[in-house]
């Protein structure tokens, strides 16, 4: 790609940036755009809907700046939790590497470049159409000394990024123990899960869960409720959901309660009343929804799962650490999550059918990643004009229009590939949810871990390795080849990578901001929408927002020493990613449920990946620059990256699985002294009771039937 293809594409992002901007700072203060850009704060009842015309709101301000900047780290934990401070931890631990690795890069490594003459017949006067490998290290001729900075610069870059690794999750993990000690009795604390529950003819799942475990901990064991099937009541609940819905619509427009319906051939329609028609039907739903709850109570519709309560977390603890039976495929236990984080719908019958859906999920995962290549090679193909031509006659004319193609080959790439990647996680979310997990958190860690890695591979390898799946495949089958092939293919994509930063990073941050999707579907819905209509306050998708950040770590930590000019570009992402990501914490998420922090060890994971990627390129740069000492005493570095990797993993990492037994006793302690225990005891037995088992609210009056059909 040539330089003007490049600076066409940063002059697109930038306008779209401002515009995004812009737009957000009016829109915002528009009081019927609250639901879209201020939703947490209309569902806490600090903002209104609506409110009298001001001039005021029609100009742009810049004060959610200011306020998303003075927002401190407890304020974000306090409304996100420690979730939320994880990722806040993430841009800013990502901002300090960059800057300390674009002052060497930028400052040092980027001169050194530039001087070197090993590309002859570079035009200076005319930079825009030349290539952008002068700023790269392809400019260096080959057993050049100058080639020493680099390779000095790569240990001091692995140095700081390892230092600033082991002190973020040293403070992470302090602080994930102190929010342990801060909170009040959770019930996921004191519970476990229990399933593939051996069944007998002579009891119920229920009583051999009871006889079980008050044999085992008699002392210690409270209760215990049976997990049973739902899944009919919850989709009649739903549909009386639907009907409430339709049934406020009508209180609140009158003249829409006559429908004609019936007739013969279109005649002799004759009249009904839909309000009353609705509420027949809600009646009727009420009543099959108590007779499949009768049903459900018996020991017919029970799974072979449970989830057990104790009296303390110290037991719950060792119920989990320590396997109850002979048989390791019987009793599996696990730590309960959080009651609304329970994930109903996939209670496996069997540790089998679990295994077996765990392995469907990964060939499915692996298949949708090769096909995944055919939008990744047709974007490398956009990028060859010469290519375009060919595949494309009817083309030719157009293609020679200047503009036109520096927007073909340096925009349209990154932006279909962006537009393609949209799809990515949400599909990774399905895989997960029906690959066994039972929390809505399991399955977003699972689906981060799924959307990162298919990321990598998908936009960094596929890239880089531009060919067919069984070339990428053969490269990997020869791995005493892999240093070289990758020192010549990555730094030749270094300016589609800048373009990539810059379309996915700058133009996705922006858009966050604009919240373009749901500003299109609150103008669509608004005609039909009354003044109380329910809204639900979204949560922050970590399972695609993380992946992002660490695969432009990846690229920044890779490149920084080949091609340093990316560093800027990747500060700027960060820098708008600190304030944006601040402002939707306060404005527009809501937590749903609390991991703890558990998303560290995928960023820490993630980080020595690239810096040991990184290490492998550096052996075969130094290699194929015939500097054959540089690139022998690179070997040691991912050894010792490696080494300081499972030191961190044994130090922190425990930290993140379970509490150990002396934090747990030590807040056990507590208890004794507080005296809401027992009522937290009595709403411990019911916490975990499946919400379709509800009882049914009857209301009195019909005109209230909007509220919900059962109590929570």
């Amino acid at each position: 790609m040539i330089v003007s293809a490049l600076l066409t594409s940063l002059g697109i992002n930038t306008a779209l940036c401002v515009l995004f901007f812009t737009l957000y700072s009016v829109l915002k203060k528009q009081p019927c755009n609250y639901e879209v850009y201020m939703p947490r704060l209309l569902a806490e009842g600090t903002s209104r809907r609506r409110s009298h015309f001001n001039l005021e709101r029609l100009v742009p301000s810049t004060g959610w700046v200011a306020k998303a900047w003075r927002l401190s780290e407890d304020e974000i934990l306090s409304s996100s939790g420690l979730d939320g401070v994880v990722y806040m931890r993430l841009i800013t631990f990502s901002l300090k590497i960059f800057s300390f690795a674009g002052f060497i890069g930028i400052l040092v490594l980027l001169p050194v470049n530039v001087s070197g003459d090993a590309l002859v017949g570079f035009d200076f006067t005319n930079v825009t159409s030349s290539s952008l490998d002068i700023f790269t290290i392809s400019n260096v001729k080959n057993g050049s000394n100058w080639l020493w900075i680099h390779f000095s610069a790569v240990y001091f870059v692995t140095v700081f990024i390892c230092f600033m690794l082991y002190k973020e999750y040293k403070y992470i993990s302090a602080r994930r123990i102190s929010y342990f000690y801060s909170s009040p009795p959770q019930p996921h604390q004191f519970t476990i899960l229990v399933r593939s529950i051996p069944t007998s003819s002579s009891c119920s799942v229920s009583e051999s869960v009871e006889s079980f475990f008050k044999e085992l901990y008699p002392a210690t064991y409270l209760s215990h409720v049976v997990v049973r099937r739902t899944s009919k009541i919850q989709s009649l609940l739903n549909e009386a959901k639907n009907l409430g819905k339709r049934l406020g619509q009508l209180q609140s427009d009158p003249s829409q309660q006559q429908h004609r319906q019936g007739g013969f051939f279109g005649l002799f329609k004759r009249k009904i009343n839909l309000r009353d028609h609705y509420e027949k039907r809600l009646e009727d739903i009420e009543e099959n929804v108590r007779l499949k709850q009768s049903e459900a109570s018996l020991a017919g519709e029970e799974t072979r799962a449970a989830f057990v309560a104790f009296k303390s977390r110290y037991a719950a603890a060792a119920a989990v650490r320590l396997h109850p039976a002979v048989n390791p495929i019987e009793w599996n236990t696990e730590q309960a999550p959080e009651p609304h984080d329970v994930y109903w719908p996939f209670f496996s019958e069997s540790f089998m059918r679990r295994w077996i859906s765990k392995l469907v999920v990964i060939v499915v995962f692996i298949v949708f990643t090769i096909l995944f290549l055919i939008p990744v090679l047709i974007v490398q193909g956009l990028t060859n004009l010469s290519q375009l031509e060919v595949l494309f006659p009817f083309l030719k004319s157009i293609l020679t229009i200047t503009f036109i193609s520096q927007v073909i080959t340096g925009y349209l790439p990154s932006l279909i590939l962006l537009l393609f990647l949209q799809t990515v996680p949400p599909v990774m979310e399905f895989l997960s949810s029906i690959q066994g997990y039972i929390s809505h958190s399991n399955i977003e860690k699972s689906a981060c871990n799924k959307v990162l890695w298919f990321t990598v591979w998908n936009v960094f390898f596929a890239t880089v390795f531009s060919g067919s799946v069984l070339y990428q495949m053969s490269i990997f089958l020869d791995p005493k080849a892999i240093p070289q092939k990758l020192a010549v293919a990555v730094p030749a994509q270094a300016s589609f990578f800048i373009a990539y930063v810059v379309t996915s990073g700058w133009t996705s941050t922006s858009s966050e901001l604009f919240r373009m999707f749901p500003l299109i579907w609150s103008l669509i819905k608004r005609p039909f929408a009354s003044e109380d209509d329910e809204f639900e306050v979204p949560s922050f998708p970590y399972h695609k927002d993380i992946p992002r950040v660490l695969m432009f770590g990846l690229l920044g930590i890779t490149y920084f020493f080949l091609a340093p000019l990316i560093l800027p570009f990747l500060l700027i992402y960060l820098c708008l990613a600190y304030i944006v990501f601040r402002n939707q914490f306060i404005n527009v998420y809501a937590p749903k449920y609390e991991t703890a922090g558990k998303f560290w060890p995928i960023v820490h994971n993630s980080m020595i990946f690239s810096l040991v990627l990184m290490h492998i390129i550096a052996v075969g740069i130094f290699a194929l620059k015939k500097l054959s000492t540089a690139s022998s005493l690179m070997i040691p570095l991912p050894i010792i990256t490696l080494l300081f990797n499972e030191y961190c993993r044994k130090r922190f990492l425990p930290m993140f699985v379970a509490y150990s037994a002396e934090t747990l006793i030590k807040k056990d302690r507590e208890d004794p002294n507080d005296a809401t225990m027992d009522e937290f005891y009595d709403k411990l037995i019911i916490a975990y009771r499946d919400p379709a088992l509800q009882p049914i609210q009857s209301p009195s009056d019909t005109s209230t039937l909007r509220t919900p059909l059962i109590s929570s």
